[in-house]
């Protein structure tokens, strides 16, 4: 375990290159041995692990980390692949390689602190690599955990755990790693691929952006209310996925902010001494979210704060009320920055090809949320709009498909984990191409003549 130290940080990863060096292609026994030790920590662990998150957030439900942390966890799955070879060139064939690239760094946001740390983990240890981890500093309780889980299941040259604060961040990302996965905000992913170009090192940054939901006309919206309130009120909102602001037609923002009322007061009957409520992650982001709020009340937008129980809130509490907002204007930041809480925009739209228009020229998001029944202009939104991933008629659940690749898009991210995609993102795919003894290749061989030319010609119309 690392605290504090970039020279014990550098340490660490020297220790791990040398030993992948000595062992650059580990067997199948020793990659499943590494998993199923992780399988069974996070088995004899999961209370541990609900009680630190928990703490860190000074309130977070623990059914939300046994469903996003240790379930998501617990739920990866690695595939082969096989890749097939044109007619011409058998009786030779062709196969990918994948061999593990080296040493992983991975670096870890606060909000999902166990999945984003042990997720892309996961696959860069199936892969064969060795990992170093920086969790976030906001999360001491579950990094600590983390620390105790690499002692007690791990050699420090198989995965080893860096604590330390934004500086040891800074150092961390500087290091010549054979891969770099960062989750955070855009901003920060921008450093982190700036330090990581200086050694030419690739990166898969997982970022978020203003995830947009469009209710169609054709929608359900009572049923996509009580989707979308459970989608962005998951972890208080603080999920890279969460839906970011509501697009709806012309005329029906107020019907739709009762629906969403109703839904969440089912939801959260009450909200401050409610454990299935999460807090927001400290002060200062609370004291953030309030600031856009009172901006954009104080611009002229109407805003709802939805409290069922008619609780008193305060900042000492962290928690803050699930809060609608109608009408934002867009200069403020409400409508120009990512949330990351329980406060939900929403705006009107005159047509499909105005809903589509906004999106449009918005940056890219991470994920995009459709609700109606009319395919047509469904699959219209698909082809017309850009971003990391899609859920149509819900939130949130294209991130759990582990048969599907996650990430983002321009500003929300570039690569791809889960699956197969992360054990890919963490190899190098080398082409090999086995020639056979007997084979027509002499054929292509000069002389060049009519033989050679007819055989092009057919060659050319079948390849």
């Amino acid at each position: 375990m690392l605290q504090g130290s970039p020279t014990e940080l550098v340490a660490s990863f020297e220790r791990q290159r040398q030993a992948f060096a000595l062992d650059p292609d580990p067997t199948l026994a020793t990659r499943l041995s590494r998993l199923d030790r992780l399988a069974a920590w996070l088995d004899s662990h999961e209370s541990d692990i609900v009680r630190a998150i928990d703490v860190d957030f000074q309130g977070r439900s623990a059914h939300e980390t046994r469903l996003a942390e240790v379930f998501v966890v617990r739920t990866g799955i690695r595939h082969a692949q096989r890749v097939p070879t044109a007619l011409h060139f058998r009786p030779a064939y062709n196969r990918l390689m994948p061999q593990p690239l080296g040493v992983v760094g991975i670096i870890a946001p606060w909000n999902y602190p166990l999945q984003l740390s042990l997720g892309p983990a996961l696959a860069a240890l199936a892969a064969g690599n060795r990992v170093l981890i920086k969790p976030s500093e906001l999360t001491p309780r579950l990094s600590a955990l983390l620390v105790s889980m690499a002692r007690e299941i791990f050699n420090p040259d198989e995965l080893d755990v860096a604590i330390g604060d934004v500086e040891l961040g800074k150092a961390f990302a500087s290091l010549p790693f054979d891969h770099l996965f960062f989750t955070g905000s855009t901003q920060v992913g921008r450093d982190v691929a700036q330090a990581a170009a200086a050694n030419l090192t690739p990166v898969t940054l997982e970022l978020g952006g203003k995830s947009p939901a469009i209710l169609d006309v054709s929608c359900n919206v009572a049923v996509a209310a009580q989707r979308i309130a459970f989608g962005k009120l998951l972890n208080a909102g603080q999920t890279c996925v969460a839906p970011d602001y509501l697009l709806v037609p012309a005329g029906t923002a107020e019907n739709v902010a009762s629906h969403l009322e109703r839904a969440i007061t089912k939801l959260y009957p009450k909200l401050a001494s409610n454990p299935d409520y999460t807090a927001v992650i400290s002060e200062r982001h609370r004291a953030r979210l309030a600031e856009m709020v009172r901006e954009a009340r104080t611009a002229g937008a109407r805003v709802i704060e939805v409290n069922p129980a008619g609780e008193a809130f305060n900042a000492a509490s962290r928690k803050f009320p699930p809060t609608l907002v109608i009408g934002a204007p867009v200069a403020t930041r409400l409508m120009r920055e990512e949330i990351f809480g329980p406060v939900l925009p929403i705006v009107e739209y005159a047509n499909l090809d105005d809903a589509l228009a906004y999106v449009q020229r918005n940056a890219r998001p991470l994920a995009l949320y459709w609700f109606g029944d009319d395919a047509s202009r469904c699959n219209r939104a698909l082809r017309e709009t850009v971003s990391g991933g899609v859920t149509i008629n819900d939130c949130l659940w294209h991130l759990a498909q582990e048969s599907q690749p996650f990430g983002g898009v321009g500003p929300s991210g570039m690569g791809a984990y889960h699956g197969k995609w992360g054990f890919d993102t963490f190899s190098k795919r080398k082409p090999v191409f086995h020639q056979a003894r007997w084979n027509g290749t002499a054929l292509f061989h000069p002389p060049y003549g009519h033989t050679f030319n007819w055989l092009l010609r057919v060659l050319s119309r079948i390849a």
